[in-house]
């Protein structure tokens, strides 16, 4: 197929940063053009392709649904296009600089900063700037390069995601709190204990659990206690307060030293995916991308919080 590929890639442009910066005058700036060049721009590339992709008002613009499926399919070529001059950019470059890195407070103090110190050993010429926190993070808004989440890693809009990790979770308790109590064979067990609940905004997080058929269930608890920090909790876990429904990244250490034992209930092979999330930058690219790859080769394929439980 013959075809221009400059013109191609000027309506996708156009067409992308017209989606995200909501108007042909913003995109227009973004792109250092004219705004009836950008205009134009998309509605050839709507011609070409024979679908109109947005529905324009005098106040907005809103993508149609084969709009929404197009700009997917451009965002990931793009992520491509960024992930591959990442990589080349790494080997060619020199690390160097100060990368400001947003991290959860517990799975970032146990996990990611020794990886990062790792990092800044070998990279003597990167200066890390590390803040914690359990809140979403604006990265773009807040000035930070990189930021590490876990579970649903928020909106893509003007971000890059790589995943580099999952977490798993267990429902365990302590030697002692199983001697007083008694031992659970079933989720429904549950029922006759104290349990120790995670909270996020004062809400108890739910527990799931998986049924005799593999089915996922949710399972009702009335927490004796709820604390809204992971090492806390795990703490009142360890000290005979209940039972606890915590990520096996936050148990291992605890687990292979028999401070806490696996309980008998199946729960979901993968509680959630850990992604590294940085702003749409090349000139970030080195010093984001060093950590990056650091993080993937020691969270996959197995992390090691994982292989620890299973010892």
């Amino acid at each position: 197929m013959i075809f221009t590929l400059n013109s191609h890639l000027q309506g996708i442009a156009a067409f992308v940063n017209a989606v995200e910066s909501g108007s042909f005058t913003a995109a227009a700036k973004r792109m250092g053009v004219s705004k009836s060049a950008t205009g134009k721009n998309v509605a050839r590339l709507e011609e070409r392709l024979g679908v109109r992709l947005l529905d324009r008002t005098t106040r907005s613009l809103n993508l149609t649904v084969e709009g929404q499926a197009y700009y997917e399919s451009c965002r990931k070529v793009i992520e491509e296009l960024e992930y591959a001059e990442t990589a080349i950019s790494s080997v060619r470059t020199t690390v160097s600089g100060r990368v400001r890195i947003s991290l959860p407070i517990s799975f970032g103090k146990l996990w990611v900063m020794p990886i990062l110190m790792d990092v800044a050993v070998a990279n003597p010429n990167l200066e890390l700037d590390v803040s914690f926190t359990d809140r979403i993070v604006n990265l773009v808004g807040e000035g930070v390069d990189l930021a590490i989440r876990i579970g649903d890693p928020g909106d893509h809009a003007t971000l890059i995601g790589r995943k580099i990790g999952v977490s798993t979770a267990i429902i365990c308790a302590a030697p002692s709190y199983l001697e007083r109590n008694g031992r659970l064979q079933k989720v429904e067990d549950l029922e006759n204990h104290q349990c120790l609940a995670f909270s996020v905004d004062s809400r108890p997080v739910p527990w799931s659990a998986l049924d005799n058929e593999g089915a996922v269930i949710e399972v009702s608890i009335s927490p004796s206690h709820t604390i809204s920090l992971c090492e806390p909790l795990v703490d009142a876990a360890i000290r005979g307060l209940g039972i606890a429904y915590i990520p096996t990244w936050a148990a291992a250490q605890h687990i292979e030293s028999n401070d806490l034992q696996v309980l008998p209930i199946s729960v979901l092979s993968e509680h959630g995916s850990i992604t590294a999330l940085w702003p749409m930058s090349r000139d970030l690219a080195p010093k984001v991308r060093v950590i990056v790859d650091a993080l993937t080769k020691a969270f996959l394929p197995i992390p090691p919080w994982d292989k620890a439980v299973a010892r």
